[in-house]
């Protein structure tokens, strides 16, 4: 950008992306959020896309928060001012992107460029050395409107393999630092993808430490110190994609929203409950598994999660199951969504094939499908209006009932993920973006537009 704006605010940023998933992004990321945090810097991290597991991981790594950016489900002008708010007070914001650099619509290369963030390819160079250069140079090169600060070579064997790799780059792209073979600092995974956070706090501390160490070795200090700084101008966001009729400052003042949080069910954006607090509710948390009842509240949020790992202890508590039932029965707004849509259903069958009794609020049996699954953003056409999400599943589920509205894939024309209501239960395998659509979530949370 040429001359700094009014109002602006000028911050280091780095968009760290790679050729493909499986490279070691999340490793990288949060080893270098770790060292500079040992530093005592104040390091703000973004993940691209919808995803709750690696921000648990970056959060933990930063001792930040950790809000997902993606243009579509959220807006330009939300990720925008995201950005702003963070820029204010970080030393450095680290954004890591998804996938590969150029896949999905809109991609990490997409939002590098809206936001005019220089890039730090991750690659995994194992296998490889003057390629690996030969790749950096082809990424580099596909598109005139993103900025590459450089390689960051992952799993790289020794000094030598470094020097093969750095010696075969174009003049124009630096080799910025390498990261050596070691399963000490490997991110542990399942089926979704990483564990989470809170299940091996102390094994990731161990490993976001060793990172941390390998890094200093490396120089990847010095190069963190020559990150140039990006211009961030703020945002005028209503907290919606589409424009809305005017609504007051706190329409949630004296609601209560219970939020299902526990081993089960984490799958919740901070975005989100802090969306929920800004207009006006309380928030308070339970937990399904070791909890008797659902604490007083207007509204139930059954968020996903891994009930599938934990339906046995599910099943057992009989009086939360009995709690949720009621609080269904009372007509109370609930919200299930995947992980919480299977807990609302007749059982749920595990990967080693066992079933479990669930809630039984809706008539229907769910059971995981190992590897195969669905993913991708869908709108969730709802009677309250349209709101954005992504499905991210390795279940399936049947029911009796026939579905209020189906997903709008975002590109694709066949149906989407099947949304069920039944009294003021709205299920779905969708994760809802709640910002996408204030007032819809508004009408839906109020009980305003539900039959």
């Amino acid at each position: 950008m040429s001359a700094k704006s009014k109002n602006s605010v000028m911050c280091p940023a780095l968009f760290l992306s790679a050729p493909a998933s499986g490279q070691g992004k999340t490793t990288v990321t949060a080893a270098l959020a770790r060292l500079l945090h040992r530093q005592g810097k104040t390091v703000r991290i973004f993940k691209t896309g919808p995803d709750y597991l690696d921000p648990q991981i970056l959060a933990q790594a930063s001792k930040q928060d950790v809000v997902p950016l993606d243009m579509w489900m959220a807006g330009e002008q939300w990720c925008q001012a995201q950005l702003y708010e963070a820029a204010k007070t970080a030393d450095l914001i680290l954004i890591e992107g998804a996938m590969g650099l150029f896949d999905g619509e809109p991609s990490s290369a997409d939002l590098a460029a809206r936001f005019a963030i220089p890039i730090a390819l991750v690659m995994d160079v194992k296998g490889m050395a003057q390629t690996a250069a030969a790749v950096v140079a082809g990424l580099a090169k596909f598109r005139d409107d993103i900025e590459f600060a450089g390689l960051i070579a992952n799993n790289c064997g020794s000094s030598r393999h470094r020097e093969l790799i750095e010696q075969a780059l174009p003049s124009d792209l630096s080799f910025l630092f390498s990261v050596a073979r070691s399963e000490e600092i490997a991110l542990p995974e399942r089926h979704l993808g990483l564990v989470q956070a809170s299940e091996v706090k102390e094994e990731l501390e161990e490993r976001f430490e060793k990172g941390a160490d390998l890094l200093a070795q490396t120089g990847a200090s010095d190069f963190i110190e020559s990150v140039k700084p990006v211009e961030f101008l703020p945002a005028e966001i209503s907290n919606c994609l589409s424009k809305q009729p005017e609504i007051i400052d706190e329409p949630f003042a004296g609601l209560t929203v219970a939020i299902a949080r526990d081993d089960a069910f984490s799958f919740i954006y901070d975005a989100n409950t802090r969306f929920l607090e800004s207009l006006g509710a309380t928030l308070v948390f339970f937990s399904p598994i070791n909890d008797q009842a659902v604490p007083k509240a207007d509204v139930a949020w059954l968020p996903g999660g891994y009930p599938e790992l934990h339906a046995q202890a599910l099943s057992k508590n009989t009086a939360m199951l009995r709690s949720i039932k009621e609080f269904f029965e009372q007509n109370k707004v609930i919200l299930a969504e995947c992980g919480g849509f299977l807990y609302t259903l007749n059982t749920l069958t595990d990967l080693d094939n066992n079933t479990y009794n669930m809630a039984g609020l809706l008539n229907g049996e769910g059971a995981m499908r190992g590897k195969r699954g669905c993913q991708g953003m869908q709108t969730a056409p709802l009677p309250e209006g349209n709101i954005r999400g992504h499905a991210h599943h390795r279940s399936r589920s049947d029911l009796v009932m026939e579905p209020l509205a189906f997903g709008v894939r975002q590109r694709h024309p066949a149906p989407g993920e099947p949304i069920y209501r039944e009294r003021n239960l709205t299920a779905t395998y969708l994760h809802l973006f709640f910002p996408s659509n204030s007032e819809a979530i508004i009408e839906l949370f109020l009980n305003k537009n539900v039959e």
